[in-house]
């Protein structure tokens, strides 16, 4: 153990959670050659292969496997020592990932950031706005904001926030159409849904909720896109009230008989949410959900 380099385990935690070399290294910041000698010299320091190289990627060994847990227990042993530097300081530091779904992150946290970043300037963050789920574990992201509680994993998990959905189209498309009065005259419609297999999470399976009788027409990848196809006339579909109601060239269709409901759940990890950043940036979404109110995600 005496050529061990504590560094190196920060190259072998970001190639488990990468897979790639390429990914890994830009994740770190060195070139491709620097991080598969930083990787075959943690190997020659414990005496044993950690990964295997094959043509998909870097796979894990059992050897690599087994070094997982103490890794991380290591990293967030330093995550913990930074932090508690960081608690002492005049200002708040550091980064802090925030992934979220793309429509709470641009029409909700993407307008109100400002006064966060603004209060703390030393404090970056980082925005990630994709239809996705994020693993905390393999610190994708120091908090998410989820679409369902998360069933596993040492993460912590608190309800943010209720919103509705209902169905919206472009009044040129329903000029075209016979008159909607009921949920009977849904059938025969064009809707627009999601790509099955990139449905990242079982709470966007809308359409089976409102009518048997649907036939998807268009699959959007995900809700901004699906709305600027609504907005042009695409067809009919499922939006959340937050991000339709400012769409002048949207109308909602049948409000009194159509009308679901989701959730935003926060998800922290055990390691990292007493982070005095991650605390900071949890209690500014909480104190932005306060000021809305319950109106602007219901109506």
């Amino acid at each position: 153990m005496g050529d061990f380099n504590w560094n190196d385990l920060q190259a072998f935690l970001t190639m488990a959670r990468a897979g790639r070399l390429t990914v890994a290294a830009q994740q770190l910041g060195v070139d491709h050659s620097t991080l598969s000698r930083r990787i075959s010299a943690l190997e020659a320091a414990l005496g044993v292969p950690l990964f295997e190289r094959r043509t998909v990627g870097f796979v894990l060994t059992p050897e690599g496997e087994r070094l997982i847990g103490d890794a991380e227990a290591i990293e967030t042993l330093a995550l913990r020592m930074r932090a508690t530097l960081d608690d002492g300081a005049a200002s708040l530091t550091g980064t802090v990932r925030i992934g979220t779904p793309e429509g709470f992150g641009t029409y909700f946290l993407a307008p109100r950031i400002a006064g966060l970043t603004g209060a703390h300037p030393g404090l970056e963050i980082e925005l990630v706005a994709n239809p996705r789920s994020f693993s905390l574990t393999k610190r994708e992201a120091d908090l998410a904001v989820s679409m369902a509680r998360p069933a596993q994993g040492r993460v912590y998990a608190k309800k943010l926030v209720d919103y509705a959905l209902g169905l919206y189209a472009a009044p040129s498309y329903l000029a075209r159409k016979h008159k909607i009065r009921k949920r009977a005259d849904l059938g025969g419609l064009h809707w627009i849904g999601y790509v099955e297999d990139l449905m990242w999470t079982p709470e966007l399976d809308y359409l089976p909720q409102i009518s048997r009788d649907i036939s998807v027409h268009l699959r959007v990848s995900n809700v901004i896109t699906q709305m600027a196809a609504l907005a042009g006339g695409a067809g009919i579909g499922v939006l959340p009230h937050f991000m339709a109601r400012n769409e002048s060239a949207l109308v909602r269709v049948l409000p009194d008989e159509v009308r679901l409901t989701r959730s935003y759940w926060l998800v922290t990890h055990a390691d990292t949410r007493d982070l005095a950043r991650v605390e900071r940036v949890t209690q500014f979404m909480q104190e932005q959900l306060r000021e809305v109110g319950a109106k602007f995600w219901m109506e």
